[in-house]
């Protein structure tokens, strides 16, 4: 048996933040949604544990091995033979690590015959990272807590989005973002609210609905970052977001062909950045585990 499941990354319509905890975490209300761009990982039963990283070397700090470890204790696991394609970038605000290691939970509960549903592996996934619990459900959802706190809301109509990813990197990032907001990037979470009873409603998602406590202090913290939503703006998109904490943005477009347009205008300058044309995907395809053999 070989079984293969999609990590896709995520972007953030809302992300608030509205206190820091006792913990020394920050709280969190956030509308996280997965998007198409994704690692894939597959995935063979074996007596052992064994991570690859097709091309590459494994990152620091490697969530997938982790995350094995992890579910191998608690579920009397024996092992298996895991191969990662990496295709989200890292340290960009899309939440890749974190999808790579609620994937990886995903499988094993097949291969291993566990039987958790997405709780018990949402639960576990927190344990790991706060982003890893929205994850196990994907699609859209409302994040809080730090985030491990996840309530999943029904599928935002599908979005077609321009994303750049600048080459662009800053050292203990999370650390470093959180540390650079102000008392005036603190709100009360209404945003959020306001975008979840949109979406009940079965409203699109639409420029003016979205909100990122980060984005003051990206462009202050990200050197040059500015050029990069400079740019997205000259070729068309008319308003430019921030993925989580950054550097990432993107761009809502009216559909796949504006989209492409958009795409196509900033490919013309090749400054070193990533630009991909994606849509959303919803819970369904963003947690498929399927038979590859």
């Amino acid at each position: 048996m070989t079984l293969t499941t999609i990590a896709p990354a995520k972007i953030n319509w809302t992300l608030e933040v509205v206190g820091k905890r006792d913990d020394g975490y920050h709280e969190i209300r956030s509308v996280m949604q997965t998007i198409e761009l994704h690692d894939e990982l597959s995935f063979e039963p074996s007596d052992a544990i064994e991570v690859t990283y097709e091309g590459r070397e494994p990152p620091e700090g490697d969530l997938v091995a982790r995350a094995t470890s992890v579910f191998a204790r608690q579920t009397g696991g024996r092992g298996a033979r895991i191969n990662v394609r990496k295709r989200v970038p890292e340290a960009a605000g899309l939440g890749g690590g974190s999808s790579d290691a609620a994937a990886t939970l995903r499988a094993l509960n097949r291969i291993w015959g566990a039987g958790y549903t997405d709780e018990p592996l949402a639960e576990i996934g927190s344990e790991l990272g706060s982003d890893v619990a929205f994850f196990s459900h994907g699609g859209t959802a409302l994040a809080e807590g730090r985030g491990e706190r996840v309530t999943p809301l029904a599928d935002a109509p599908q979005s077609w989005l321009v994303l750049l990813v600048p080459a662009i990197s800053l050292p203990e990032k999370t650390r470093a973002m959180y540390s650079a907001l102000g008392a005036d990037d603190f709100t009360d979470g209404s945003r959020t609210a306001a975008l979840v009873e949109r979406l009940a409603a079965g409203s699109g998602i639409e420029d003016e609905m979205l909100y990122d406590a980060f984005e003051r202090a990206a462009y202050e913290q990200f050197l040059g970052l500015g050029k990069f939503r400079d740019w997205l703006i000259e070729a068309g998109a008319r308003s430019v977001h921030l993925c989580g904490s950054g550097p990432a943005l993107f761009a809502l477009a009216s559909g796949e062909p504006e989209a492409r347009a958009i795409r196509g205008r900033l490919n013309r300058q090749r400054h070193g950045e990533r630009v991909h044309v994606v849509r959303t995907v919803g819970r369904a395809e963003a947690t498929l585990v399927w038979d590859s053999r």
